[in-house]
């Protein structure tokens, strides 16, 4: 049987497409410029339903054929079915019967308001199984054709562009790193059931696959069965489309990444070098800058504020556009991603200690030049924000107000009152990373240096 198996036409598209996504891991792993390690076995996204169901015998007929892989099976139960432990009971059943091993995991879908209950429950099963997949795993997929045209035409309904339209990918990687594969891509859904029926292979029926409320399973259930019957080939022929844009966002990124880096200076992004750009391709730069840093993509008419506030402000103005999770702003011809930081506390008699700060940062104290050791009878304290102090660094002259001093360090205004300021009781003696105050100057003193753990800077 598993010889037979093994030489029906879904079992070769399924071993050839894996094949491929395998060896372009292990040629990432001999080429990349990271830290990548090729895929050491397989954690299957097993729900019971047929496509997961078939995916598991496939996967397990693969690892025959490649026995340095190991095989891996993980259920996630999101509490949404009373039906959930009968159908994790079964899958456990099935696993063992193959000697695969299982994992069983729970997790609770919170409610939000701003998410559909699809969304949220989407967003907990792959951060579960992304965490209990065995390290060095890659993440296998059981979506297919079928699965890759309804995402087509949700995309379409939401008026989604190429990269929107392009759908799901064979290959993708999680936030963590995480490798996930979708080696049925290329096969229809009536062939994993006639395969699934040939073979005999179990496998539980969700009833909410059965409710129109949700829009997938409207387009499953009433849109796709009526286009197949009116056009024949619709399936391939979409997935034909889907393919080729998923091409033309690839010369896409490539043009992009040579935009940026005519643009991008660390993680800023120069305003007059955007301004030599057509619309479209500063509207492009500046999406890719901003999902370079993992936020979430604006709106268009955000992308509009975005760049009429940045091309045609007076060049020292403030400029503002609020995002979720932060804000872009604008300082000295450069746009910044500023993100959304709670107020820096103030820190009492910390002495001359390593000081750990709120945000993976930590102050160290350095012996050299810098100012004199306190006295016995002055206290070190970390302040912030006293942008009102007066302060004279040395080579200067006159004394003027922090404020002032930092905009003279081209330090951006949203940053001065993250700038660590140490005391000596009541007296400002050093602005960390800028200057000391000269009346407490010495070349045999200490100094305080910011050193950030992720070993990145903030502006």
């Amino acid at each position: 049987m598993s010889v037979i198996m093994t030489q029906t036409p879904l079992y070769k598209r399924f071993s050839a497409s894996l094949d491929a996504l395998l060896a372009n891991e292990v040629a990432r792993e001999e080429t990349h410029t990271v830290t990548h390690t090729a895929p050491r076995g397989l954690t299957v996204a097993l729900s019971g339903g047929v496509d997961s169901m078939v995916l598991l015998h496939l996967c397990h007929h693969y690892v025959q054929f490649h026995p340095h892989l190991a095989l891996q099976a993980i259920y996630v139960d999101h509490g949404l079915s009373p039906n959930s432990l009968q159908w994790q009971a079964f899958c456990q059943t099935q696993c063992d019967a193959l000697a695969v091993e299982f994992t069983p995991v729970s997790v609770k879908v919170l409610a939000q308001s701003r998410q559909s209950l699809e969304a949220q429950a989407r967003a907990a099963r792959y951060d579960a199984l992304d965490k209990r997949a065995h390290q060095g795993n890659a993440l296998v997929l059981g979506q297919h054709g079928d699965d890759q045209v309804e995402t087509f035409l949700l995309r379409l309904k939401r008026g989604s562009g190429l990269q929107g339209l392009g759908a799901m990918h064979a290959h993708s990687m999680l936030p963590s790193g995480r490798v996930c594969l979708r080696p049925l891509l290329s096969s229809e859904r009536a062939d994993i059931e006639a395969y699934a029926q040939t073979f005999g292979i179990d496998h539980i029926e969700d009833e909410s696959n059965l409710s129109d409320k949700f829009d997938r399973n409207f387009l499953r259930n009433q849109v796709l069965p009526l286009l197949k019957s009116r056009f024949s080939g619709f399936i391939p022929s979409v997935m034909r489309t889907v393919e080729l844009l998923q091409g033309q966002q690839a010369l896409l990124d490539e043009i992009t990444q040579a935009d940026l880096a005519q643009c991008r200076s660390e993680l800023s992004l120069s305003v007059s070098r955007l301004a030599q750009f057509a619309p479209l391709r500063q509207k492009n730069l500046v999406r890719a800058w901003l999902a370079e840093q993992g936020v979430q993509m604006p709106s268009q008419k955000q992308l509009d504020q975005i760049l009429s506030q940045a091309l045609n402000a007076r060049a020292d103005a403030q400029m503002t556009v609020s995002l979720s999770g932060g804000q872009v702003r604008r300082f000295r011809e450069q746009l910044h991603w500023v993100t959304e930081q709670p107020p820096r506390q103030v820190l009492c008699n910390v002495g001359l200690k390593k000081v750990a700060l709120d945000d993976n940062t930590t102050l160290s104290v350095i012996e050299g030049q810098g100012v004199r050791h306190p006295t016995a009878d002055e206290q070190v304290s970390v302040r912030f924000n006293c942008l009102n102090e007066k302060v004279k660094p040395p080579g200067r002259s006159g004394r003027n107000t922090l404020k002032h001093w930092l905009k003279d360090y081209d330090v951006p205004t949203w940053e001065r009152n993250r700038v660590p300021l140490i005391y000596y009781n009541d007296e400002l003696v050093q602005v960390v990373g800028f200057f000391v105050n000269e009346a407490y100057a010495s070349s045999q003193g200490l100094s305080w240096k910011l050193e950030d753990a992720r070993n990145t800077k903030n502006r």
